[in-house]
């Protein structure tokens, strides 16, 4: 029975997301994991999301308009609290599932010391794509430092114990925009194991209209400002955890550098690297590369033969 299995709550904030909602609504329909609910929070959208949404007649899908716009952390922690379920998986809305998603991934959350759990995805646009982990799996169990070292978790194929969540001081931080995500899911690695689900049960779709590539700046910004109020928080935890903040640090340093050359703010690119190790060799590169003239065109062509190569 239904009744029986526990309530999956479905995240999906949206946003003028009309041109790919319906692919993305279609593949939480078509789940064979039944008991779940879809909390749909629109975030003040202007075109016709709304009325795709109500051409479902699902009493699943639950539909919530936001009083205000705001940003994508704001929505997050504002649709939270509509949230109802044992577990909760998050999709946007130009994100895709694999029927048998939430029912593959469910399965791994047996051992209660299991608070997150992820799959494998496909990263794809309209002509070619690339499977993200293709077998060679990241760790699992308790991988706080590995995610801060190098954070593997794609937000369309997770899945959160609710009550892991609850243990923490708070949910999604509005503090934070970009990295909402990020914050929850590195905290809760402090408290829980993660694990993944060796199958690709996700796509996510890679365009230049996504807020991943319009805005690429404010994520190592909003990440600068995350490791200080984690400093604030717990400094012990911290100090414990120095040379994994300092590693993570620097790198965001790099990329912040990177994305400033990008926009041809090349002082404020400087300035980021001198935040930074300035004996590492990235480092001395991208300095050299913000004294050259017409570097920022070498850099833009470059972070669009990166987005390339999330494609394969």
């Amino acid at each position: 029975m239904i009744s029986e299995e526990p309530l999956v709550s479905i995240l999906m904030n949206c946003y003028n997301g009309e041109r790919y909602l319906r692919d993305s609504l279609d593949s939480i329909i078509n789940q064979s994991y039944e008991n779940w609910e879809l909390i749909f929070w629109d975030n003040q959208s202007k075109d016709q999301s709304k009325d795709i949404f109500f051409q479902y007649s699902d009493d699943r899908f639950k539909y919530f308009y936001a009083p205000v716009h705001t940003d994508l952390g704001n929505a997050r922690a504002n649709a939270y609290k509509h949230l109802s379920g044992d577990f909760i998986a998050f999709l946007d809305s130009d994100d895709l599932w694999t029927p048998d998603k939430l029912n593959e991934q469910l399965k791994l959350f047996s051992d209660p010391e299991v608070g997150i759990v992820i799959s494998d995805t496909i990263f794809f646009d309209n002509s070619s794509q690339r499977v993200l982990f293709n077998k060679n799996y990241p760790p699992e169990g308790y991988v706080f430092k590995n995610l801060l070292n190098n954070y593997f978790v794609s937000l369309e194929t997770l899945i959160l114990r609710k009550s892991t969540v609850e243990k923490l001081e708070y949910s999604f931080d509005p503090e934070f925009s970009f990295i909402a995500d990020f914050d929850l899911v590195i905290r809760a690695a402090r408290i829980s194991k993660l694990v993944i689900c060796k199958k690709v049960l996700a796509k996510w779709r890679v365009h230049e209209d996504s807020d991943s590539w319009k805005s690429m700046i404010s994520f190592p910004l909003e990440k600068e400002r995350w490791i200080e109020k984690q400093i604030l928080l717990d400094k012990k935890f911290f100090l414990a955890n120095k040379k994994s903040f300092s590693i993570f640090r620097n790198r965001n340093y790099l990329i912040m550098s990177i994305y400033y050359l990008a926009l041809n703010k090349r002082l404020l690119g400087i300035k980021s690297l001198l935040h930074g190790n300035l004996l590492d060799s990235k480092i001395i590169f991208v300095f050299i590369m913000c004294l050259l003239p017409f570097s920022n065109y070498l850099i833009k062509f470059l972070l669009k033969v990166r987005m390339k190569r999330l494609l394969g």
